[in-house]
């Protein structure tokens, strides 16, 4: 399975977030996703060693509303992950792909912008109303 598309997003609530100070964490997978998936995703993506990686599938579940009309939520799976030693992980720093926020990229100039023809300046101004 491809290691990005393994971890959806991290679980960010106050239960996992207590989980976290005892180097435990919670993440949305694939539902194909194995635990070996899971350990290699996370060496991947934060660079961590992992001890222990435990699965649970959440079922579908229908959700009523007025009248008898139904919502289905879908059938999810989550991912508790143990790290080895005392690291930490930062889940507000979630990044699919950390190559690409590695890649700086140049600053625009007019030139660049007159070549391309689908790049628009706004030219317009306003001008208040005299009443």
């Amino acid at each position: 399975m491809k290691v990005l598309k393994t971890i959806i997003k991290p679980v960010v609530t106050e239960k996992s977030t207590k989980q976290g100070d005892m180097n435990i964490y919670a993440f949305w997978i694939e539902k194909t996703a194995t635990k070996i998936d899971v350990k290699q995703a996370i060496k991947f993506l934060y660079g961590v060693d992992v001890e222990m990686v435990k699965i649970a599938k959440l079922p579908a579940k229908m959700r009523m509303y007025k009248k008898g009309e139904g919502i289905k939520r879908p059938a999810m799976k989550k991912a508790y992950v143990s790290l080895r030693g005392k690291a930490k992980l930062d889940m507000m720093k979630f990044e699919k792909d950390p190559q690409e926020a590695k890649v700086k990229k140049s600053p625009k100039t007019e030139k660049d912008e007159t070549k391309n023809p689908q790049v628009k300046k706004a030219t317009k101004t306003i001008k208040p109303s005299t009443k």
